[in-house]
């Protein structure tokens, strides 16, 4: 039996790994929305408690999102303690929106799609919204655990997937950024295991046990700034942009002039 004694594991404190999920795409976002010309009209479809709001002042902003999440209805997966639409300016499903035919200069959409029963209509909404040239700023996950529910009904949105569907809607994808890759996803789940044991098992690991997850997080800090490359087997998701280079052709007939009646 080895008598090999183990380096002491990484203080808490010189891990970072697996922390930076939301605050890569907090700042992705923002960069993309500073960008955008002054006076642009722009849709947060999906807009949740309107978080963006506060970084598009120089846009004209409307938020829309159908307004039913109430965390305390489930007690599903993950939920939040609280939740605070504000006031909505477009409240309404997210696949028929009441606004014209290409009248948003740009459409934002971030963290959506697992939250639609079937998130191809949104996508022909946003081609039926958006002016030729216009601007999509969007993103998903490719794996999340179960969240908002029972407003949760799908992850693994993948390039393939956004390649597919906004290209059969008029859009050209100018940038596909994974967010983390695969070591980042791992660690981002070790660190929920003291969260899921204690809720789901009723344990929680002991002082050795919290050791050896740091050993591992270290090791998961070291792979991921080499490893890039692994996002393509799993990340947090993408950050997608695209352009909308043509008119979309697939909307029914007589489609938006009913749309537009209800504006």
């Amino acid at each position: 039996m080895s008598t090999e004694t183990l380096p002491p594991p990484p203080a808490a404190a010189e891990l970072t790994v697996g922390t930076a999920n939301e605050a890569n795409r907090r700042i992705w976002v923002e960069q993309k929305l500073k960008a955008l010309p002054a006076g642009w009209r722009i849709l947060d479809a999906g807009a949740g408690e309107q978080q963006y709001r506060p970084l598009c002042g120089h846009l004209q902003y409307l938020a829309q999102d159908f307004g039913q999440y109430v965390p305390e209805t489930d007690p599903t997966g993950l939920q939040m303690g609280q939740w605070d639409y504000g006031k909505l300016d477009i409240v309404c499903d997210i696949a028929a929106i009441p606004q014209p035919d290409a009248s948003f200069d740009a459409i934002l959409c971030t963290e959506v799609f697992e939250h639609i029963p079937d998130p191809i209509p949104a996508i022909r909404e946003f081609g039926r919204l958006l002016r030729k040239g216009g601007v999509l700023i969007l993103s998903a996950p490719f794996c999340s655990i179960t969240h908002f529910a029972p407003h949760y009904y799908a992850n693994g949105f993948s390039p393939f997937f956004y390649r597919k569907h906004l290209g059969d809607y008029g859009f050209e994808i100018t940038e596909m950024t994974p967010n983390g890759n695969y070591f980042e996803y791992l660690a981002q789940e070790i660190r929920r295991i003291t969260q899921i044991a204690t809720r789901y098992a009723g344990i929680a690991p002991d002082a050795e046990q919290k050791a050896a997850m740091r050993r591992v997080l270290g090791f998961l800090q070291e792979a991921s700034a080499s490893g890039q490359a692994s996002s393509e087997v799993l990340c947090f998701g993408y950050h997608v942009t695209a352009v909308k280079n043509q008119a979309n052709q697939t909307c029914t007939p007589g489609w938006s002039q009913a749309v537009n009646g209800l504006a």
